[in-house]
């Protein structure tokens, strides 16, 4: 093991083995050449306008809507891990939520950085605040999301201030304490905020008439989508927690959290998954059948086109929805129904954003494919190498995983 620098000796928790920093910034010099190159691809878009972009009236939303839509999902670990430690008691996943909150923060932030940039005038972004459309899911979504990160942004403060150098800091140690007490709290807070916020995404498409491919029928006053975004985003939330401690442990070569955390993991996201997968296999078959008849629509016609096949219909419910749910449940395949299952949300979210403008709606309304363009592939690779870099720091410098414990060959940030 490479021994560290005596300044970072000094913030490194007591105990913990870390690489040299020599080592930990080579780690980090390509992430940050990632960061750089994004955050000069958002500065082109924010300078000279979205004309960076290949975003246009038909495709008003592109890239930057997936990417929200997808790492918001894939972020609901945090509030769910939240829920199940301090609502309903389970105690057993407490070593894993430190982690569960900072990719929750590493989410929401890099989200609301890309709305920003997606906004296209930044100056005028607070008139949502001011300004409120009381009759939008979206201005539900911007004030839950708003005030969601602010909740994250207190859980994370804690664990920032658990530092072993500023918990010299008298002061700093007494804030921590009381602040550490309202994290129930705001657990609690959080989980409203994050239901009614993964509910309103799905919901948006749900209401939206004038596209007989996404519009659903409704459950009172909400489309089913609603709560489709709900259940699907919890149960991708686990998997995705439990693919990143597992990189982690990999890449650190050390054993981060007890064995028994990823069957319990595994158990709920699988679940959750079959629960979605049911839901969802009903949903599609009122639309085939009711839905999109009504609308005028043959349900071929929405598989017309390709790269938008039948088989991707297929590919979402069976291969990224059933079989990881099987897999998860089961236990030896685990890893493997993660990440299918983190693929099949990801796909999910990509259907409902691209292939839902691209098809035609009118009958002299034409067929339109959308390429993104490399200032928005640059942005979206900036958000990536963002959560990386955090995640790296917050590993090496706070106590994320409060029962790591050493394997025979350490090594790693």
């Amino acid at each position: 093991m490479a021994s560290f620098s005596v300044a970072d000796r000094r913030w490194v928790a007591r105990g913990a083995a870390r690489t040299s920093s020599e080592r930990f910034a080579l780690w980090l010099t390509p992430w940050v050449l990632l960061l750089a190159l994004g955050l000069y691809a958002g500065f082109l878009c924010l300078y000279r306008g979205l004309n960076q972009t290949n975003m246009d009236n038909r495709f008003a939303f592109g890239l930057w809507i997936f990417l929200d839509l997808a790492v918001i999902a894939l972020g609901a670990g945090a509030f769910f891990t939240g829920f199940l430690v301090y609502i309903l008691g389970r105690k057993e996943l407490k070593p894993i939520l430190n982690s569960a909150v900072v990719l929750g923060f590493i989410c929401y932030s890099g989200a609301v950085a890309v709305l920003m940039i997606d906004v296209g005038q930044p100056l005028r972004a607070w008139f949502t605040f001011w300004y409120p459309n009381t009759h939008s899911m979206l201005t539900e979504v911007t004030f839950c999301i708003s005030c969601y990160l602010i909740v994250l942004s207190l859980e994370y403060i804690p664990l920032i201030l658990r530092n072993r150098r500023l918990r010299k800091a008298q002061p700093l140690l007494v804030f921590e304490h009381r602040l550490h007490l309202l994290v129930p709290v705001l657990a609690g807070v959080g989980t409203l905020l994050s239901f009614f916020h993964q509910g309103s995404l799905g919901g948006l498409y749900g209401v939206l008439r004038g596209r007989p491919f996404a519009f659903r029928e409704h459950f009172s006053i909400w489309p089913s989508t609603f709560f489709l975004f709900i259940l699907s985003a919890i149960a991708a939330g686990p998997s995705f927690l439990m693919l990143v401690t597992t990189a982690a442990q990999k890449i650190t070569r050390r054993k981060l959290v007890p064995e028994q955390i990823f069957p319990r993991l595994g158990l709920i996201s699988g679940v959750l998954m079959a629960a979605y997968v049911a839901l969802k296999a009903i949903d599609t078959l009122i639309w085939l059948n009711v839905t999109s008849p009504a609308a005028g629509f043959a349900p071929w016609e929405h598989y017309a086109y390709k790269p938008f096949g039948s088989a991707l219909l297929f590919a979402e419910v069976v291969v990224f929805g059933l079989l990881p749910a099987v897999l998860l449940i089961h236990g030896r395949w685990r890893l493997t129904g993660a990440a299918l299952a983190c693929c099949g949300i990801l796909l999910n979210r990509f259907v409902l954003t691209v292939q839902t403008l691209a098809l035609p709606t009118l009958a002299f309304d034409p067929f339109l494919t959308y390429t993104p363009s490399w200032q928005e592939v640059a942005s979206f690779g900036g958000v990536i190498a963002y959560g990386v870099i955090v995640f790296s720091l917050s590993y090496r410098y706070l106590p994320l995983y409060p029962q790591e414990k050493e394997t025979p060959h350490v090594s790693g940030l």
